[in-house]
């Protein structure tokens, strides 16, 4: 095959090979093209801003980076109504070539449901390949605006916040002897499914015939197809930013209301957002309504079960953290109680499940959901918690091999699975698997650390903002990666991989790379071994490339 057209905006009339593209410079080009229409906008050149997108939605680049990105997620092997993936290099080539305007149709998503906590379900609509590939070719060009005008303290579905940045933002607002003291919890009722399509097409930046065609694609449920006239659908790539930009101006909308004495700040993530003022009567008067028109206008409304008006010495539950303050004005943020239930309720779950498994094949089960929830709560008052946490897990563990050996003494079974760790912890439970010892992740293990918001402007498409968000992504991601082990690797990388020359992230995943294959007697040693993409890898493993030791760099 001929190798591929590499830079933005070129036809594909040539023949292209999924693991010949040269990633670097689609990524270059890629970035260049965002970086533009954010330029555009701020500038308020509203055209040449549309200019800009039409010409990315239509390059080699922008339709390479988007069958990548849905290609690589966690949803890569789910279908949609058509049964098809694109898992083959074959196939991730045609998909390029398949992203055209011309003739474009929506293909119905498949309905399918999620529990909720609630007992309740939620629905879920999965696109076909083509349709999330385009989805994905159009959130390349809308994302850049929309974080533009996105809400200050918008925490959810946008670029590098998170749930801590919404929580720090919660502290920073209530913290003081003076902060507000009344909350107001709101959640809006089944925003995906009910936001106006006419709102959508009226102010949504991109080509309203391909959004319209997503929004009333309709679904198939049981082998029956349904229309969708309002809604866009949990599952689409592009829907978060579709509902961020429907609930956005919200907060701007009460700082022009209301002055700072009124102690009115509005935190949102996805849906669910809180509201702080200096009296009930404030909320429940003045702030309610604004809301409730805003959002009326975009077809949505509140959902009065979950909207309630709370004191802030009663505390309150947001993100699965417990907000409350004590004593003389002290307050408290730690893992709340719904949130640490479902934890646990998960983990012994899992242990009931694998009542036939090898100690080494459970722990490899539990480790991860363990890790996870620790380093989602290490940014509040969480010690507690996690000592309790460990206590629980170890002691579901224990009752479970004492079942599967009712004929064994507890000195028996305790000698057989548990031991002292090498740091001096007693009963810590352990596994054997070719050779190798296991042992199960604790929770204490994690330090607690004070977690820094970021600044509420930011644009990560804006070049003003590109020293500040890798200086504070290194620092972010070099506390994950210490807790995983591979810092000192990653960090010789300057975080990047080498093929791509892209951030390796926790999100895109990596892989472990031989540089001497272990098959012809290559080491694990860090020496031997280089950090980068999934795909990069294959890349590398197709076309035979060889890939060197990065040097280390310096200032970090």
């Amino acid at each position: 095959m001929e190798a591929a057209l590499n830079v933005a905006g070129v036809s594909l009339r040539r023949t292209i090979d999924w693991h010949h593209i040269v990633w670097r410079k689609v990524y270059r080009n890629v970035s260049r093209l965002q970086v533009r229409i954010v330029k555009a906008f701020q500038e308020g050149k509203i055209r040449k801003a549309r200019a800009l997108q039409i010409i990315l939605t239509r390059s080699f680049g922008g339709k390479a980076l988007a069958v990548r990105r849905v290609t690589e997620n966690k949803g890569k092997r789910t279908p949609g109504t058509d049964g098809e993936i694109w898992n083959t290099p074959e196939k991730k080539t045609e998909g390029i070539q398949s992203l055209r305007l011309k003739g474009y149709r929506a293909t119905p998503l498949r309905r399918i449901y999620i529990p909720k906590s609630n007992n309740k379900r939620r629905p879920l609509g999965i696109p076909v390949m083509k349709d999330r590939a385009m989805q994905a070719l159009y959130k390349l060009a809308v994302e850049p605006i929309a974080e533009e005008t996105a809400d200050c303290n918008s925490y959810g579905f946008r670029l590098e916040r998170s749930t801590a940045d919404a929580i720090e933002q919660v502290f920073t607002c209530l913290s003081r002897k003076t902060s507000a003291t009344w909350i107001l919890e709101g959640d809006i009722k089944s925003c995906f499914d009910r936001i106006s399509h006419e709102w959508l097409l009226d102010n949504v930046p991109m080509n309203k015939n391909v959004l319209e065609k997503w929004l009333r694609a309709g679904f198939i449920e049981n082998k029956t197809f349904r229309t969708t006239e309002e809604g866009t659908p949990q599952g689409g790539i592009i829907s978060p930013i579709l509902a961020n930009m429907a609930l956005d101006g919200l907060e701007q909308k009460l700082k022009n209301e209301f002055s700072p004495k009124n102690k009115v700040h509005f935190i949102r993530f996805a849906d669910d957002f809180i509201t702080t003022g200096a009296t009930k009567e404030l909320l429940e008067e003045r702030v309610v309504p604004i809301i409730r028109e805003h959002i009326k206008e975009r077809g949505l409304s509140l959902s009065e079960e979950k909207t309630k008006i709370t004191h802030i010495r009663n505390g309150f539950d947001f993100l699965g953290h417990n907000v409350r303050k004590f004593g003389k004005g002290k307050l408290i943020i730690r893992p709340s109680k719904k949130n640490f239930k479902n934890f646990l309720d998960k983990v012994r779950k899992i242990i009931r499940k694998s009542h036939n498994a090898s100690p080494s094949d459970l722990i490899c089960k539990l480790n991860p959901v363990i890790r996870g929830w620790a380093n989602y709560q290490r940014h509040v008052i969480s010690k507690a918690a996690f000592g309790r946490a460990d206590f629980e897990i170890t002691g579901a563990i224990w009752r479970a091999f004492r079942r599967k050996h009712p004929k064994k003494s507890r000195k028996w079974v305790k000698n057989k699975y548990f031991r002292v760790s090498e740091q001096g912890r007693d009963w810590c439970f352990f596994g054997r698997k070719n050779g190798k010892e296991a042992y199960l992740f604790h929770a204490m293990k994690v330090p607690i650390r004070r977690h820094i918001k970021i600044k509420g402007k930011v644009n990560p498409y804006d070049p003003e903002w590109e020293d500040y968000l890798k200086e504070r992504k290194h620092k972010m991601t070099s506390a994950n990666f210490r807790n995983m082990g591979i810092l000192e690797l990653w960090k010789e990388q300057d975080g990047k991989c080498p093929v791509c020359n892209q951030a390796i992230t926790i999100e895109e995943g990596w892989h472990n790379h031989h540089i001497k294959w272990k098959i012809y007697g290559g080491s694990d040693e860090s020496e031997n071994r280089i950090l980068m993409h999934p795909n990069c890898h294959r890349q590398v493993h197709s076309l035979k490339l060889e890939v060197e030791k990065p040097c280390p760099q310096q200032g970090h």
